[in-house]
């Protein structure tokens, strides 16, 4: 028996997803996604019509997961099983009701670490050695239903919220692929969450970005590295002007100046040096918001400061 399933996301981890289901013998007969004009709720935003296409999938456009429209549109489909990949909104009983046990969705972590919002970057931030995708049994809690599938992997020194995703991305196409061949024959076993290891990650927001010039030049580094793309970057103000900051690298040695948090050290080919609370940082790729750059001196021509 071919067993029918739908997909909810719309973010690139659901366009994995959805190509996951190429050649495994399951009908993804629906995808539900966002409409484009509400693509600013994602970062990383996918338009899945060419990738729902592919598999014969018809594409439902909804701005929310548990309006009687979306719930109608999902029964309609008969699923066996409901893939939630990439998608902000809770689900809700009447949702989960649909097919009862069988909503499956996935967390960009290893959980139950890190269960909640913003995984990715939470990781970088934490500086984790090892994380892991994961597919869950959802339920009523926050990503703490039985594990049905985990990829670990390792975490690199100077992995980039960029890099990490790419990791997830890769971690992702295993878990569905392995989880649709399991569930064909019939395994559903799942694998209950050991609550004892269980963290929670709070939600982020691009102003979360800011960057704290008194804080250590490993701690903002983190921080660039966590918040960069895809998502909206670290960025601090110079003369009113917003600096959007791409990459950094902690300056070790330091050089021997004598200087404040946030102020500017040497404007050069290299890239522009910052004074933080505990030693240098090198900012080797940036934006400005707006129009034109505002002057920026090295220490030697003028007094800089970054807020």
């Amino acid at each position: 028996m071919t067993l029918r399933a739908v997909i909810v996301g719309a973010v690139e981890s659901t366009a994995v997803a959805i190509r996951a289901f190429h050649g495994s013998g399951w009908d993804l007969s629906l995808v539900v996604t966002l409409p484009p004009e509400k693509s600013a709720r994602h970062s990383d935003y996918v338009d899945l019509q060419t990738d729902a296409e592919k598999v014969g999938a018809r594409l439902f456009r909804t701005t929310q997961t548990n309006h009687p429209d979306t719930i109608a549109a999902v029964r309609a489909a008969k699923p066996d099983f409901i893939f939630v990949v990439g998608w902000s909104q809770i689900c809700g009983p009447e949702f989960l009701a649909i097919t009862p046990g069988k909503v499956i969705g996935y967390h960009p972590a290893a959980l139950p670490r890190l269960r909640g919002r913003a995984a990715i970057a939470w990781t970088i931030m934490l500086d984790e050695k090892i994380s892991a995708g994961s597919l869950f049994q959802m339920a009523d809690g926050v990503d703490d239903g039985p594990l049905l599938e985990q990829s670990y992997f390792h975490i690199a020194p100077r992995e980039t919220a960029q890099t990490l995703y790419d990791k997830h991305m890769v971690a992702l196409d295993k878990m569905v692929k392995n989880a649709l061949a399991r569930l064909a024959r019939g395994d559903t076993e799942f694998r209950v969450q050991d609550e004892d290891c269980a963290t929670y990650a709070v939600r982020r927001t691009p102003a979360d970005g800011l960057i704290d010039w008194r804080q250590s030049a490993t701690q903002i580094d983190r921080l660039v590295r966590a918040s960069g793309k895809p998502y909206p970057g670290a960025f601090t103000t110079v003369k009113g002007a917003r600096l959007t900051i791409w990459e950094s690298m902690p300056l070790e040695p330091a050089l021997p100046f004598h200087a404040s948090p946030g102020q500017l050290l040497v404007d050069d080919a290299q890239g522009l040096l910052v004074q933080t609370g505990a030693g240098q940082i090198r900012i080797t790729d940036w934006s400005w918001e707006g129009d034109g750059r505002p002057a920026m001196h090295s220490i030697w021509g003028g007094q800089s400061w970054m807020t």
